[in-house]
């Protein structure tokens, strides 16, 4: 062979050379990042050309597919009770993409998980068409319905947590969407999306994971905590050395406190009639540190991931001395969601153990065999067993003499809580969040911990924006129908 020749055998290899290394680039290194680019429609085609999976509560769907009628998309996602369980289900969307459940647990709803390869292989040889797994929740449809109804046009969310597993029992936000309005590829889809993009209310957030609010008195639950695992506190009816007019550190303004009788006051009635002044002083005593410490402990600067990621909830790192007294009392910079408040709540309830929250029970093959189940798991113990059953005789005694009548149960059941009006906006110009946290506590243990926050409520004056009036009455409903369903 020439030299001519040979020089352009040898480009000539290294093109096809080139070529193969590049085929071989997008075909392994590539192709999860190209297989999740939004402009690939490949994946969206195939992710309809079957019916989904389902979302499961209580053994019932939630969730359908129907046929869409497209030449690309066969099958188009549906929706019971969209609205309701949109926090929980998040949208499923030709158009665009998923959320939440929808989009965490895609792979088993379309059928495409490496755990389902057994199932599709099998469906080529029988000639069934490929199905989706399901994914059953921890859900209680009662519960839910419970929250949803007693937040109607109020803006707000509840969680409600089994404080011994850890198993989410109810998570609402209002106001709220029906994810179906724009589950398919066609003008009014984009239409009911654009139109909830632009909504001021912003329907589409879900308030109880990922909006953190100003806690309000709920947080001195934790405040009170740090006193008595720090030693600071050894009896919750002893006087506290407590001055009315109490000044916050570095400044000259005394704590103001809403309620008569703080003088002094011992650590449980200062619980039941919410006196700042008192938890001020104690977040004081205590410290920046081990309150920073106590508040991380229950999860506070953390991440949750239910799997659906739950922004961190705030204690400030670095405040300074005032600011630390007001971060005690649920101000300064605290910031929590409901979720990290229902958290708190359930370990309390359970004795100082800290489970983690979830609301996957279950992921199921088409053919309902079991692929994962969850078990519970333990997060932490902020803390001790005695501490917590102090917490407890406080909080009970707030539902039962306090702030919190509105969510007693009678019957037996046992009804701890804690009221928040959390003020906020420069100078708290704006109309204060309502809160209630509470948990249920039977002679079989405690089922059902819940933290609830009423945003705004059309109507309502502001001198009349209570936890105990606004808040209190939602918790006690989705208590009532956890224990009627196991009743």
């Amino acid at each position: 062979m020439n030299k001519p020749l040979r020089r352009v055998a040898i480009f000539c290899g290294l093109l096809v050379l080139a070529l193969l290394l590049r085929d071989n680039w997008l075909q392994f290194a590539r192709a999860e990042e190209l297989n999740a680019n939004p402009k690939n429609k490949r994946v969206t085609i195939e992710r309809y050309s079957n019916a989904r999976g389902n979302i499961i509560v209580d053994g019932k769907p939630i969730t359908g597919s129907v046929d869409s009628g497209d030449d690309f998309y066969a099958f188009k996602r549906t929706y019971v009770d969209g609205p309701m369980w949109a926090p929980v289900t998040g949208y499923a969307s030709q158009a665009f993409d998923a959320s939440q459940i929808e989009k965490i647990e895609d792979g088993i709803l379309t059928g495409n998980d490496d755990r389902l390869f057994f199932d599709r292989t099998l469906a080529m040889f029988t000639g069934e068409k490929k199905k989706g797994g399901d994914v059953v929740t921890t859900l209680s449809g009662e519960a839910q319905k419970a929250a949803f109804k007693g937040l109607g046009s109020k803006t707000g969310a509840v969680v409600a947590i089994e404080p011994s597993t850890g198993k989410i029992l109810a998570l609402a936000s209002t106001p709220s969407y029906d994810p179906g309005s724009f589950a398919g590829y066609h003008n009014k889809d984009s239409e009911a999306w654009n139109a909830l993009e632009k909504d001021k209310e912003k329907p589409k957030l879900n308030r109880a994971l990922r909006e953190i609010y100003p806690p309000g008195s709920v947080f001195k639950v934790v405040t009170a905590a740090a006193a008595l695992e720090s030693g600071k506190i050894t009896d919750i009816n002893a006087p506290t050395d407590t001055p009315e007019g109490w000044k916050i550190p570095l400044s000259t303004m005394p704590m103001k406190n809403h309620a008569s009788g703080c003088a002094n006051a011992s650590l449980n009635e200062a619980l039941r009639i919410s006196c700042n002044s008192v938890f001020a002083k104690l977040g004081d005593d205590v410290g920046r540190d081990k309150m920073l410490e106590m508040a991380q402990k229950f999860g506070f600067n953390s991440e949750q991931f239910v799997p659906v990621r739950a922004v961190a909830s705030v204690y400030d790192k670095n405040a300074d001395r005032g600011g630390n007294a007001l971060s005690s009392i649920g101000q300064f910079n605290t910031a929590t969601t409901p979720l990290q408040m229902a958290m708190v709540t359930a370990a309390i309830a359970n004795d100082g153990k800290l489970m983690k929250p979830y609301m996957i029970d279950e992921l199921r093959a088409p053919n309902l065999d079991v692929i994962k189940k969850t078990e519970p798991e333990e997060l932490s113990r902020p803390i001790s067993q005695k501490t917590a059953q102090q917490l407890q005789a406080m909080m009970e005694n707030v539902v039962e003499n306090g702030t919190g009548q509105n969510a007693a149960l009678g019957g037996g059941v046992k009804v701890g809580g804690k009221t928040g009006t959390a003020q906020h906006g420069e100078k708290n110009s704006k109309r204060p969040y309502a809160w209630f946290i509470s948990y249920a506590r039977t002679d079989q243990g405690s089922p059902v911990a819940v933290a609830v926050i009423v945003e705004d409520s059309a109507g309502i004056d502001r001198e009349d924006i209570s936890g105990g009036g606004l808040a209190a009455p939602i918790a006690k409903a989705v208590m009532k129908a956890v224990l009627k369903s196991r009743s």
